[in-house]
């Protein structure tokens, strides 16, 4: 089964890396990109989502307030939250909303392994 992805990143560049390392891992899957929190949740609306890529810091609210959002919307929405900004703080507010945090740069290998929990948890909530 083909899930629909939301890609939120304010870069195009990390966008279309995103969008890259997706499309190989999950060729078969729908991408969906935004700009902004306000831009993701009209996405959202429009189409939907099953899994949730958030940039933590993008003009207007963050990635993780953008989470928070998108996971009242959906709860069983599978989300990361990705920074190059690791800090302690960030990773476990992250939690604390049910999201997880992935290092920037993104690496093949991490997506991945997000994207096979994220797939496990999807059936699970079948």
């Amino acid at each position: 089964m083909g899930y629909k992805v939301l890609i939120v990143d304010d870069s195009k560049l990390a966008r279309m890396a995103m969008a890259k390392v997706l499309g190989a891992l999950q060729p078969d899957w729908t991408r969906i990109e935004a700009t902004n929190a306000d831009e993701a949740v009209a996405r959202f609306a429009e189409n939907g989502a099953d899994i949730a890529l958030l940039d933590f810091n993008m003009p207007g609210r963050d990635g993780l307030a953008l989470a928070a959002e998108l996971h009242d919307l959906k709860p069983v929405m599978p989300l990361a939250v990705i920074s190059a900004n690791s800090q302690h703080e960030i990773v476990a507010r992250a939690r604390q909303i049910g999201a997880r945090f992935l290092a920037k740069p993104l690496s093949e290998q991490s997506l991945s392994d997000f994207l096979a929990e994220a797939e496990e948890r999807l059936r699970a909530a079948v």
